[in-house]
């Protein structure tokens, strides 16, 4: 879990942490420690703790027939997680727009940042299964949110490809 590779962009502003437990025995894979789809579990707990902080509830979801979906997703993995470990996830906006937003995750564990998730976000009627804009309150939460998020650097693995280096 080369954490050689990245180098993070510290800063002084604490992201809100969006969601927080503790790994249990069943997550754990048969290399000892949790095994990768927990880590997309805990992420996707994160970004529905997000979604509450900007007023996208179970109530709102019903009120509206609105919703997200997520359009791509990268997990990058930096260290190893064991059962009993906490972890919590801190969120933060990279960008938005009037239909999408662009989110990011640390999973912080005693440790430290133990992996990093990036998420493509679409809002969607669910009627018609088709994007559209977010509700005006929603948006209004967003651009509050992202005014203070996006006045930071972005973390050095935001956009990053997969691939094979090679030299020549």
């Amino acid at each position: 879990m080369g954490q050689e590779s990245y180098v993070l962009q510290m800063t002084d502003i604490a992201f809100p942490v969006t969601h927080s437990e503790t790994v249990i025995d069943e997550w754990v894979d048969y290399n000892g420690h949790m095994n990768l789809a927990f880590y997309v579990l805990i992420f996707d707990r994160g970004t529905d703790g997000f979604l509450e902080t900007i007023g996208m509830t179970a109530a709102h979801r019903e009120a509206t027939g609105s919703s997200v979906f997520v359009a791509e997703t990268h997990v990058n993995y930096r260290a190893e997680v064991m059962s009993g470990e906490p972890v919590s996830v801190e969120t933060r906006v990279i960008d938005f727009d009037s239909k999408r937003l662009h989110l990011y995750h640390e999973m912080r564990s005693p440790a430290g940042i133990a992996a990093s998730n990036e998420l493509m976000i679409l809002h969607v009627d669910l009627t018609s299964r088709r994007v559209c804009p977010f509700p005006v309150d929603v948006f209004e939460s967003l651009s509050e949110i992202a005014e203070r998020d996006m006045s930071v650097p972005r973390p050095s693995d935001v956009g990053r490809s997969i691939g094979i280096r090679r030299g020549t």
